[in-house]
């Protein structure tokens, strides 16, 4: 039974994909007005339950209570009506659309049959001010960047008033600026009764933010605890069934080898301009900066993706010309792109296909791949990152969040590249996946790669790191040492108010 003060409850919940039980027999409740984390490694089923509750999904078997009552939501807009929003993970707009055609979508406001356009803009204007975004509503939702659309996700979940909002990894794409507005609004919100599911990987955020815990494992209920009364030691055993220490990159001790990749003077007319640095082998430097600094602009310029005004680059001693990422990736450059989905994966192939992308040359044999070196070299990976999917063949659309990225930092592993550029490669990942990544990055730089780690994780970027180097508004502000980089020294350069 549910106590008076539950709003909703979860009796036996099973849902079931081709080849994998993604939940089987999920019981537990939420109290009205509190914000429950739901934690759990890659493939818990976290992002699948809050699907059921946003009437994405419909569950197999069990049933969900709302305000007592039972509920079976056959559309997101079935869970709009109950006062349920949700902020997915995974960003899903049309790009060629504004931002307020986007907003209200399927459901614009008219008169007399023809669209309110100056209507909805000044409701959309209204919503992305309650968020603290401030943008042009007719801007196309396309020259947004991933922090800017997750943003625009927030101020629609917030502006429809719900009574039940689920924020399925909100931060994953926000810096620490951005990250601690969305920390305010939701304050604000449990002040107004309403009801939040926090969806997250970073126990930090939780233990700040949250009540209740409920720790999913293998699709099923592990145990529900007070926040105040537990530790993120005790939730990451109950995740992972053992604890996870603190890891220290061994490449740090190594002696740096000699200049891999030199930047110089690089410039592109209103992302960034002058950047100059130099990765050594062996060596793993951060690039660290507020949304909108233009830390992903340079990884992309670098990689050939987008155009580049002014400035060489030399690999190895020498210039070289990337037009395009073919070029790099021939000169042994690889990129981790920051949106897996648009960027770094093809969702219509296999697992298999994605992480061999960028090796059928290497796998081919006159005009032929050797599949049998492919499916080997896929499953080696599959079980080094731990990658939870019914196999290699199955379609890594179906795949959590969490594993896509796997799949996405696998390609570039295998592809066995002098100069890496990861662009947060963490993101969406659970803290045991998260150990083992940073592990291997850390075995990448002892093995004699030159690595450019991008990150939105102040710790995950002073953790690994040998130098940081500090964006603020397309300059590059500062650099800092290891021993001499705090998460307050890097704030202040971030936020322009210092200069090293």
């Amino acid at each position: 039974m549910a106590s008076a003060a539950s709003i909703l409850r979860f009796d036996r919940i099973t849902k079931r994909f081709p080849g994998v039980v993604a939940l089987r027999d999920v019981s537990f409740e939420i109290e009205r007005g509190h914000c429950h984390a739901i934690v759990g490694e890659n493939g818990a089923g976290k992002s699948t339950l809050g699907k059921i509750v946003g009437g994405i999904y419909r569950p197999d078997g069990g049933q969900m209570y709302l305000d007592g009552r039972p509920v079976s939501f056959r559309s997101p807009l079935d869970g709009n009506a109950a006062g349920v929003s949700i902020v997915h993970q995974e960003l899903a707009f049309c790009p060629n659309l504004s931002i307020a055609e986007n907003i209200f979508l399927g459901r614009m406001p008219t008169r007399a049959g023809l669209v309110r356009k100056r209507g909805m803009a000044d409701r959309a204007r209204a919503m992305l001010d309650g968020v603290g975004l401030r943008l042009d509503p007719s801007t196309p939702m396309g020259r947004l960047s991933t922090a800017q659309e997750q943003l625009v996700q927030i101020a629609v979940a917030v502006g429809r008033a719900a009574q039940i909002i689920i924020f399925d990894e909100p931060t994953s794409s926000l810096s620490a600026a951005e990250a601690e507005r969305l920390f305010a609004i939701m304050q604000r919100l449990r002040g107004e009764g309403v009801t939040m599911l926090y969806v997250s990987h970073r126990l930090e955020e939780i233990m700040r933010l949250t009540d209740r815990v409920t720790v999913l494992r293998d699709g099923q209920f592990v145990q529900t605890l007070e926040t105040a009364s537990t530790s993120p030691d005790e939730i990451v055993k109950l995740m992972i069934g053992r604890p996870v220490a603190d890891y220290y990159p061994s490449h740090i001790g190594a002696q740096p080898g000699q200049p891999m990749l030199r930047v110089e003077q690089l410039t592109s007319p209103g992302r960034f301009e002058n950047i100059s640095f130099t990765l050594h082998a062996g060596e793993i430097v951060g690039l660290a900066g507020l949304v909108g600094a233009g830390r992903s602009e340079v990884a992309r310029a670098i990689f050939g993706v987008d155009d580049l005004t002014a400035g060489t680059v030399r690999l190895d001693g020498r210039p070289v010309v990337i037009r395009s990422p073919r070029d790099a990736i021939a000169q042994g450059i690889g990129l981790l792109p920051e949106d897996r989905k648009r960027q770094g994966l093809v969702l219509s192939m296999t697992c298999k296909e994605n992480l061999s992308l960028t090796l059928l040359r290497r796998l081919a044999r006159w005009l032929f791949i050797r599949h049998g070196r492919e499916r080997s070299l896929t499953h080696d990976y599959f079980t080094r990152l731990r990658v939870r999917a019914p196999g290699i063949d199955a379609p890594i659309a179906g795949l959590s969040g969490g594993n896509q990225q796997k799949i996405a930092l696998a390609k570039w592993l295998a592809q066995r590249c002098k100069v890496l550029i990861l662009d947060e490669p963490t993101r969406g990942v659970d803290v045991g996946a998260k150990a083992e990544i940073h592990a291997l990055i850390d075995k990448l730089a002892s093995d004699g790669h030159a690595i450019l780690l991008i990150s939105s994780e102040l710790p995950e970027v002073l953790n690994l790191s040998t130098r940081i180097l500090v964006l603020h508004e397309g300059r590059l502000v500062g650099e800092l040492h290891r021993k001499d980089a705090t998460q307050e020294g890097l704030m202040r350069l971030m936020a322009g108010v210092a200069a090293a």
